[in-house]
Order: C-alpha cells, then structure tokens, then sequence
C-alpha cells in the first residue's frame, strides 16, 4: 500500500471481429497498473481509429465510443506516469501518420537515454506533441531509412536504452517488442485464432483466451496476413526482471515467468515470519497487496490472520476534500480499521513494502488511534534504498526513507513498536536462483550502467515540462 507506481499496462489482439470491445475488457483487467489515462486504437487494414482520456477504463469508454473504433486489430494502454504529466497530450498509445502510413504505439517502461535521443532529433527538425518519452520510438521510426516497418521499429530499438515492452499498430500488421534485459512484462495469448498480448495473464483469464508463453527478452514478434514471426535481432543481455513485479504490480492472480503471484507472495510472507517472528496476539494485512504475505506470515507463526482493515474499493481517482483538515484523511478514505479486532491488541501489521514512508505512518497514526497495544510492522520486501529508473517511480534517492535511515531509525519515524524487512537474502532464497530478477532498488547494483544520473533526472524535468 506504500506509495510506489509502476508505469502502465499494455494489451493487444490482432485479427478479431470484436477486438475493440476485447481490448477494453483487456485493459479492465490490468487497471491496478494505471488509472490516469487509457486509451484504444485499432485499424481495419485500411486506417487507424482511436479513443482516449484521462481516467479509468469503465469511464473513458462506452458503447458508443467502443462503436467508433473499428476494425479487427486493437492495442490499448493503461497509463501511470514516471515521466510525463497528466496530460491528455500524454495518454496513449500514441498516433501519428508518417510517409509510409500511420502507427500507434503502446509502451510501458522508461528510456533511460530519452533525453539525448529527443535533443538530437529536434536538432533533425522534430516537433515534440507530448512530454512522454514513449513519443522518442515514433520520431525515431518515421526517421528511418529501412523500408519495411518490422526493420524500422528493430533499427529505432537498436538506439535506445532502458526498459520496455511495446506494441506497434499500422494499417495492417502489429509488433511487440521487449527490451533485452526483459525489465517489463509481456505474454502472448491466443483467442479463437487470433493473437494477443498482454502485460499479464490475468487478462488473457478475463476474456478466455490461452496463454501460450512469454514474450523472451530481446524478442520482436511481428503478426500480419501471414502469420507470426519471431525476430532476436538485439546481442543478448542476460535476464533482469523486475523483481517488483512479484512483491507488489502484478495481481495475484497472474502468472509471471511461470510463477504463481500469489504462491510467491505468500512465501515471502513465511520468510519473513522465519526471519523476523515478534509474539503478537493478531497479523493483519495493509490490503490488497499485503493480504497474501500476512497469510503466509500467519501460517508460519502461528499467530491467527484477521481481517484489520477495511477497504473502501469505490474511491475514484480524485475525491473532494473538507475544508477543515481530518487527520489521515487520504488513507482513511481508502482504509478504516476494524475496532474490535485490533483494540487492547499485539498486532502484527503486514505491507508490502516502505518507500517514502508517508503512508506507512499514516497507517501506524491509525493502528495507534484504534487503541492497538503493540505494533509490528513486517514488510515482505527489502529496504528500497536506491532509485529505479525503468519505469517505478522512485527516480530520486533522497526521496527513499531507506536511502538516508536503518531499519531501526525508519522504526523510530514510523512510530511503531518494530519494524523489520525481509531480507535480500531470504527475497533470493523465496524467488530462487533459476530465474535472473533486476534488484537494484534494494542493492544498488543495475543491469546496465546509468551513465549519468543527473543527465536521467534531467530527462524528468525536460520530459514533464509545458510544451505549447
């Protein structure tokens, strides 16, 4: 429940009479990965045709818009922005009409060498219509000299560094594409005949397609009137997934890399009861993403799971505030405690992770003002001490509690009784060796080397200024 976000979702079929309404129930499933913009575009292998707005997908679309956006090929987007403002201008995918034809692009991830390619392509004469760096890969494309469009994406590709997994629309062929080191998810499905692509299972569940496999890193699919093919045209990397996306992103029910959500959650949940067991009376979870970690938590200790908070699954993206300050007011409204649970009560409290701490606090505040007699905070994930800079958004280090406190001194700011974190190790023993996971918000230690960090906290500022 602490606050950290993940760039967006991305979702695609090819080749289906009910693409665009398919695409809207695909993208209704990974709304947890952004709700301040969404969009859909599709084409009928003559043009493209899209909607998009700020908000969640249930309010952007209806009927009639879904009826406005025909034909048998749809990508769609949920946005949450780590670079960027909350612009329509930004909400994707992205379109433009270049010599050849038009593209769309769905992307999520973070470029990390954005910056350079957007300065050395308006000094080519580019004019820049939004502050996202997704719009760097469509200026690089329409740039290229190579005549077909799967050699033109592959040669835009080739230039840029960092995280993502992309889906391309033209008139009559889609690509996906992940990046080398594979940073963001995507799988490939199949519906009646026709291909799809998703950041997770759980949206191939909802519309009943089969998941086939994962999208490999350094892979670029191309589908069209003939087929799928398969394209490694990058040196490879060796694998670094994020890590992230097991502790926190993806629902639980999805499947990431072969791996039950859920079972890893849960796991981590027992660990960290092995690594860090207090004698308490209840464990609760931060819901949602805390729920699956305290059950695993409370089988290991022993200690019986009850339900401490309440979830107020209704609130919208904005709310109206009172004027007169209510104490706590933003996670109240999202979370109350339960009285009779946690009064005169040991509790141990169970999260999913501490970034900046304000909302680990707040609930701590609350745990208190219930009445709780001990407070144990667990978090199923290491300390996050250093930034991400491939799509999560914590780009600053001064920002990140753990980057400036210990354990115990984050303990003494919380307020709370304990606070402990799992440990990296025990993270490595739970995940297991046989997949590689990019670790470097608890270690430090990045796939590829970020040549100048002040240069990439640049690309923030020029990619979320005002652009007329």
């Amino acid at each position: 429940m602490e606050e950290i976000s993940e760039e967006c979702g991305v979702f695609g079929i090819y080749n289906h009479e009910e693409s665009t309404n398919i695409t809207y129930l695909g993208l209704y499933a990974l709304q947890h990965r952004g709700q301040e913009s969404c969009g859909i575009t599709s084409s009928d292998n003559r043009n493209i045709y899209f909607h998009k707005n700020l908000g969640l997908v249930n309010d952007v679309f209806n009927e009639t818009t879904l009826g406005r956006i025909k034909g048998k090929h749809a990508i769609g987007h949920v946005r949450y922005s780590t670079s960027g403002e909350t612009l329509i201008k930004n909400a994707q995918p992205l379109i433009a009409d270049y010599y050849y034809g038009s593209i769309s692009v769905a992307h999520n991830g973070n470029l990390t060498n954005a910056n350079i390619l957007k300065k050395e392509l308006e000094e080519r004469g580019s004019i820049f219509s939004s502050s996202s760096d997704t719009e760097v890969i469509i200026h690089l494309i329409a740039s290229s000299k190579e005549r077909f469009l799967v050699d033109r994406v592959i040669s835009s590709l080739e230039k840029i560094k960092g995280a993502y997994s992309f889906l391309f629309l033209s008139e009559n062929e889609m690509i996906a594409a992940r990046d080398p080191f594979g940073f963001r998810p995507l799988v490939i499905g199949e519906l009646e005949g026709s291909v799809v692509f998703a950041s997770e299972t759980c949206s191939l569940d909802l519309i009943n397609a089969k998941y086939i496999r994962d999208v490999k890193p350094g892979e670029i699919i191309l589908v069209n009137s003939e087929g799928m093919k398969s394209f490694f045209p990058f040196e490879r990397k060796k694998n670094s997934y994020c890590v992230f996306e097991l502790i926190y992103f993806s629902r639980p029910d999805s499947i990431y890399n072969g791996q039950s959500i859920y079972k890893i959650r849960s796991a981590m949940g027992r660990q960290l009861a092995k690594e860090a067991f207090i004698d308490a009376d209840i464990v609760i979870a931060v819901p949602d993403s805390g729920v699956p970690a305290a059950l695993g938590y409370s089988k290991e200790s022993g200690i019986p799971f009850e339900m401490g908070f309440t979830r107020n699954h209704y609130v919208g993206r904005t709310f109206i505030e009172p004027k007169r300050a209510i104490r706590n007011f933003g996670v109240k409204i999202k979370l109350n405690p339960v009285l009779d649970v946690i009064e005169g009560k040991k509790v141990v409290v169970v999260d999913d992770s501490v970034v900046r701490g304000t909302t680990s606090k707040k609930i701590v505040d609350m745990l208190k003002a219930a009445g709780a007699k001990e407070i144990h905070l667990r978090l199923s994930s290491p300390m996050v001490s250093s930034p991400c800079y491939y799509g999560i958004d914590t780009p600053v280090k001064e920002e990140l509690m753990a980057s400036k406190y210990s354990e115990e001194e984050i303990n003494e700011k919380l307020g709370a009784t304990t606070t402990k974190f799992l440990t990296l190790e025990g993270l490595r023993k739970v995940v297991g060796n046989e997949v590689n996971f990019c670790e470097a918000c608890f270690s430090g230690a990045y796939p590829e080397e970020i040549e100048n960090e002040n240069d990439y906290y640049g690309q923030l500022k020029l990619f979320s200024k005002e652009i007329i």
